[in-house]
């Protein structure tokens, strides 16, 4: 069994104890949580035994969505999970989506829901468990998040970049933090403007804007039409045009300061430098377009 991460043997003898002490509902949710890793686990009169699932054949009848309305929504549903909606994207490195996966799954404890949107068209993704949504490459990056965005089946939906590595219980840090009605999104890592022009990092903890490095927000707030301007396939700045929008509800932007490794940013780092510069001033554009103006959205005030 060495091959077993110490993540899931930890959540397989969590669920023993669950047991010994006759909470069954506990321990189902800790089963689903090491189905999620990738692993089955069986009880045997000697103890229980994890066992790496079978490997998931691309299902070749599954959809691929071009448009993210065509995802079916379960936005009008009472929440079904206790815990937070987790989401990632994968647009290639699906590995890094693995480690930051694996990360969720050691520091939160309790039932979560995971969403994987896959971008990058049929790849490795045998290891995952949990709910799997394939978009057409060519749709983009906001195409695919607000796909995910229609699956949220819980109170809080956390977006997470494949880069990041949770290695302290952010993620309930952040369900705490949203528990204040006046702040609508909130994540580690802010910024600040004087202009709406050149954003600044700040360590809050009111800022203008989140980074969708990690970015947690209300389900209701998806309820009431939040989404992504899909005309951002690219990244870049798509997080502080999202954020813009949360704070023309009334709400706050705020930092929640959580233990997180952020490591290489693929994406960024594998697109060349001048794709890059075309592809974020074209972005910044489309926010300046919607939102030039209005500096009484800053913390500054303008």
């Amino acid at each position: 069994m060495s091959e077993i991460p110490d993540e899931v043997r930890a959540l397989a003898k969590a669920r023993e104890g669950a047991r010994q002490g006759r909470d069954f509902s506990r321990a189902d949710e800790l089963r689903g949580l090491i189905r999620q890793a990738g692993f089955d686990v069986t009880d045997t009169p000697s103890g229980w035994e994890l066992t790496p699932r079978e490997p998931r054949e691309p299902d070749t009848a599954a959809p691929v969505f071009a448009r993210s309305e065509d995802v079916p929504s379960v936005l009008g549903g009472p929440p079904a999970f206790s815990g937070p909606s987790v989401q990632w994207v994968v647009q290639g490195w699906p590995d890094d989506v693995r480690r930051s996966f694996r990360s969720v799954v050691n520091t939160l404890p309790g039932e979560f829901q995971s969403v994987i949107v896959d971008a990058a068209g049929p790849g490795p993704l045998d290891w995952y468990g949990g709910e799997l949504l394939n978009v057409a490459p060519e749709a983009g990056w906001a195409v695919a998040r607000n796909a995910g965005l229609r699956r949220a089946a819980s109170e809080v939906v956390i977006l997470v970049d494949g880069s990041i590595e949770f290695t302290g219980d952010g993620v309930g840090q952040l369900c705490n933090a949203l528990e204040d009605p006046s702040v609508g999104v909130t994540g580690p890592f802010g910024l600040v403007s004087d202009d709406l022009r050149e954003f600044r990092e700040s360590e809050g903890p009111d800022v203008d804007a989140v980074e969708g490095y990690v970015m947690a927000f209300r389900r209701e707030l998806v309820e009431r039409g939040l989404r992504f301007d899909e005309r951002f396939k690219f990244y870049r700045t798509a997080d502080i045009e999202l954020s813009f929008q949360i704070k023309a509800m009334g709400l706050r932007a705020t930092v929640t300061p959580v233990s997180v490794t952020r490591h290489e940013h693929r994406m960024w780092a594998n697109t060349s430098e001048e794709e890059r510069a075309r592809m974020s001033k074209r972005n910044f554009y489309r926010f300046l377009d919607r939102w030039r103006g209005r500096t009484d959205l800053l913390v500054s005030g303008g």
